[in-house]
């Protein structure tokens, strides 16, 4: 039992952590009190937290860190940059602490590192403070005696508290920190010694103290005791409040009960592991492929009692399917939020002025994309601002504002997420690209290439304009990396630019990678599936236009010339004797490219399964899926299907 509460401490300690960089980063903008008090309430969790569960090292340097923000609470420490660098340090060092698991050598060894030590004493420096914890009576002796007041406690922990980690001593502890204090407590309801379960809870405690905090200070020692009762009050400093041994206490008739407010309609949540919200939609995709074997089984046997039960199962299959997906979407501030602290470092690192904008955070997207999300924006935001955003001098000469700014959006379209990241800065410059793509053989110095062509090809391994390699860009591996990640998440790229006014890269991704929108493809035999995102339209294959300009491999559909791949040819599979085939349209990197198959045999949800460690680098294909005859067909990835066939010249020909 303890394990899991450690195990929950954990997990809450990287969300308040989390929030907590946002929060200090709040406070550059317009600080409001609500904010310094979140601030202070979070630290204030994690140092108690991390006394109660073996964390007392964070638990020590987290102290010093609540004493800075009590002082900015009280307004005695003004809100300013060098506050709000400290406090992001040692945001960070307090999650160097948590990564080490606990108490130990290695906990301690960073407690009296030189860099641990020198933050302790800027913290102090600012805070004015010669020590971590100023005696009880120096606090009492320096302030007025009608700043003085005096509070009476009841506590009184649930029988379950002891199990859940909760200390009442510890409490008791931080409530000595904060002024004179007397303490006892009574265990009237305490069973037979025989039948005692020691981990239960059947103590109560009372206190009566005496403090300059007043009562939010008092508050805050409970802010994370839920499984307790609690009620907290003023009283005389001549009140009896704290009882003898063994008799209840009584409180004044006006008492109020310190009661946390539950608002209105308030939605409880629970924690559950990411991992079994993948199990867990495992098994719908696995009920939604037997669900379409059913149909087609009902369909066979032409029974209207059977079909109609079936129609009620799928009606039951896809609501499950949906709220399923639904379980695993989460706003994509989650990722957004973690960028104001790149855009600040960076722009202080390059001397630059930077401002970050988002919108659209709350727009929702599955987990798994949002997990690998994160590394491809935090290229194309540092790629901004080190080759995009000028100078504030540069600027100025230009006619611009001094401050750059990079814009971060999301939106739904449909079943896609559209991410867009934007800057007002010099733009990209389609001559020296051309002249670095050239010089790296990328294209021969007489190619034709469109504008979208040419900027695409700043995602090429090894590309990059920079003239020196920097700790931020020059090696050309971030935007190689970008592709290849969105290219895994079934999304596609595409960039604007104006020289002297900025660039825009919009991200296309599917919504969820779990099911998707897919067109069923026949070539021979075998079924393939082309993600529907990727799709732009279906077309005749007409055997007249295949040979002609200059035979190269193009369509003529309507007014534009329309490269296309053989897929047999390209997979090495037996020519196909049909006369009467398709064509796919798709897009990749702003090129219509068409895929020719045999036939088009429909479109439908298609649950993704991973193909196995053999086959996963195999180009061109980013899954597989099982039809409902109980065949597998294999899921095409577009985008590096045509980037393999190009760099293989196989069958096709770029054409302006």
């Amino acid at each position: 039992m303890l394990e899991q509460a450690v195990a929950a401490f954990i997990q809450e300690a990287h969300e308040i952590l989390s929030e907590l960089e946002d929060q200090i980063l709040g406070l550059e903008g317009q600080p409001d009190q609500a904010t310094i008090d979140a601030i202070f309430r979070g630290l204030h969790t994690v140092k108690g937290s991390g006394s109660m569960f073996g964390y007392t090292q964070l638990a020590a340097f987290t102290h010093h860190f609540e004493n800075a923000f009590e002082q900015v609470r009280s307004g005695t420490l003004p809100i300013n940059r060098d506050l709000i660098d400290l406090s992001l340090a040692a945001r960070d060092r307090m999650e160097e602490f948590l990564e080490l698991g606990g108490d130990g050598a290695d906990a301690e060894a960073l407690l009296k590192s030189p860099e641990t030590v020198a933050l302790i004493d800027k913290i102090k420096a600012m805070t004015g403070s010669g020590g971590a914890n100023p005696s009880h009576s120096a606090r009492v002796s320096t302030v007025e005696p009608g700043q003085m007041q005096t509070f009476g406690i009841r506590f009184s922990p649930l029988k379950d508290a002891l199990r859940n980690g909760m200390r009442p001593d510890l409490l008791m502890t931080e409530l000595e920190e904060l002024g004179q204090v007397e303490i006892q407590f009574t265990a009237n309801e305490l069973p037979d010694l025989k039948i005692l379960d020691p981990s239960d809870s059947w103590i109560t405690w009372s206190a009566k103290l005496t403090t300059d905090q007043g009562l939010a200070a008092v508050q805050d020692v409970f802010i994370f005791a839920d499984d307790a009762d609690l009620d907290i009050w003023e009283v005389g400093e001549t009140d009896e409040v704290a009882a003898s041994p063994g008799t209840a206490v009584e409180k004044p008739e006006a008492v109020e009960k310190q009661e946390k407010p539950q608002p209105a309609g308030k939605q409880e949540s629970i924690r559950i592991a990411s991992s079994k919200l993948d199990g867990m939609m495992d098994s719908i995709g696995e009920l939604v492929i037997a669900q379409a074997r059913l149909d087609a089984v009902s369909e066979d046997i032409s029974n209207p009692a059977l079909h109609a039960v079936v129609e009620e199962v799928e009606r039951l299959v896809l609501s499950l399917r949906d709220v399923t997906l639904a379980i695993r979407m989460l706003p994509i501030e989650n990722v957004f939020g973690k960028f104001r602290r790149v855009v600040r470092d960076l722009s202080s690192e390059l001397g630059k002025d930077v401002r970050l904008i988002t919108s659209g955070g709350e727009t929702e997207v599955d987990k798994n994309v949002i997990d690998r999300l994160g590394d491809p924006l935090v290229h194309m935001i540092r790629n901004s601002i080190d080759h995009g955003i000028e100078t504030a001098e540069s600027r100025k000469q230009a006619g611009k504002p001094a401050q750059g700014t990079v814009s971060l959006s999301a939106r739904q379209e449909g079943g896609e997420i559209l991410i867009l990241i934007e800057d007002n800065g010099g733009g990209l410059n389609r001559d020296k690209i051309r002249e670095r793509a050239i010089k790296n053989g990328l294209i021969a110095e007489d190619a034709d290439l469109s504008e979208r062509e040419l900027y695409a090809l700043i995602f090429e391994p090894g590309f990059s304009t920079a003239e020196t390699v920097s700790s931020v860009s020059g090696r050309g591996v971030g935007m190689d990396a970008v592709r290849t990640t969105i290219d895994g998440l079934g999304g596609n790229i595409d960039v604007e630019s104006a020289l002297g006014q900025g660039t825009r890269i919009t991200l296309r991704l599917p919504v969820t990678m779990a099911i998707i929108d897919g067109l069923r493809v026949r070539l021979g035999q075998s079924v393939f599936v082309i993600p529907l995102s990727s799709v732009e339209e279906c077309v005749e294959m007409d055997e007249d236009e295949t040979k002609r300009t200059s035979g190269r491999s193009v369509l003529q559909i309507r007014e534009q010339v329309v490269p296309y791949l053989t897929l047999d040819t390209l997979f090495n599979m037996p020519k196909s004797g049909e006369t009467n085939r398709r064509v796919v349209v798709v897009r990749v990197d702003g090129q219509r490219i068409g895929l020719v198959v045999d036939d088009i045999l429909g479109q439908g949800q298609t649950v993704v399964k991973s193909l196995s460690p053999y086959h996963r680098e195999l180009p061109g294909l980013g899954g597989a899926t099982i039809l409902s005859d109980g065949r597998v067909a294999l899921i095409m990835d577009v985008a590096t299907l045509v980037r393999w066939a190009q760099s293989q010249a196989a069958d096709i020909q770029k054409v302006a």
